[in-house]
């Protein structure tokens, strides 16, 4: 297995997803806000920034758009996703498979994983066969690890959000993607809960640069890897700058004061 950290998701150990599932697991309205993003290109430009050490996209936009920037940014292949018009107990149906997303070019594989929904068992076998692939082709897994379904009654709860972090090592993710769990001793016990697997900061709804910095400075010094993050970044008019920012936190350690 390929060590992580000689992963071409990670740049000096650290990770910056730059997220771009949304289409399928939201729906256009979230382009609202910066309308071009609606165009691939627009996103798959902002990931050329040095601080993106891969950009996730769903099978259709990677097979359409990625082979013009496989020089410029590391994919990871989202396998699995499900619309927003789904009404029923959480799930996340596999859309390609492990292969096809290596012959396009996939350097990581993620995967979502809804712990306590009534899927769950199903859920579990899918991502078994999906990690036992990966190994094969030395491609690292982040699982999206958001416990959610109708026997969970608060899923931001620190405490949730540590079994999440833990679930992940015990399936054999390399990387949990979990959300902030709310101050940063909370955050310390998500990263410890979670061994060897590394813990990155799923970004969330847009807030200001200020609470966004703090959250994810909050994670690089409970030991977390870095950030899996989309509209916090496409939903700016200038994500650039943003970016420039979490470029010094995450990889430099600078403050939040400092990239200010």
């Amino acid at each position: 297995m390929l060590p992580i950290d000689d992963s071409p998701i990670t740049r000096d150990g650290k990770v910056l997803i730059l997220a771009y599932d949304h289409g399928l697991e939201h729906g256009p309205t979230d382009f609202d806000p910066v309308p071009e993003t609606t165009d691939p290109e627009v996103v798959f430009d902002i990931a050329t920034h040095d601080a993106v050490s891969a950009i996730a996209t769903q099978k259709g936009v990677a097979e359409s758009y990625y082979p013009s920037y496989e020089d410029d940014v590391s994919l990871l292949a989202k396998l699995n996703g499900t619309s927003d018009l789904w009404m029923g107990e959480p799930d996340s149906p596999q859309n390609w498979s492990v292969d096809y997303a290596y012959e396009v070019g996939a350097d990581a594989i993620g995967y979502t994983v809804y712990s306590g929904s009534n899927h769950e068992v199903e859920m579990y076998e899918e991502f078994r066969e999906v990690q036992e692939a990966a190994r094969t082709l030395d491609l690292p897994v982040v699982m999206w690890s958001y416990p959610r379904g109708q026997g969970l009654k608060n899923d931001t709860k620190p405490g949730t959000i540590a079994y999440a972090s833990r679930i992940a090592l015990e399936l054999g993710a390399d990387v949990a993607k979990v959300k902030y769990p709310g101050d940063p001793d909370a955050m310390d016990e998500v990263v410890k809960a979670a061994g060897k697997t590394e813990v990155v900061m799923s970004g969330g709804s847009k807030t200001s640069d200020e609470q966004f910095l703090k959250s994810v400075k909050a994670v690089m010094d409970a030991g977390g890897a870095g950030l899996a993050v989309g509209r916090n970044v496409w939903q700016r008019e200038n994500p650039e700058e943003l970016l420039d920012a979490l470029e010094g936190v995450i990889y430099e350690g600078k403050s939040v004061d400092a990239v200010l």
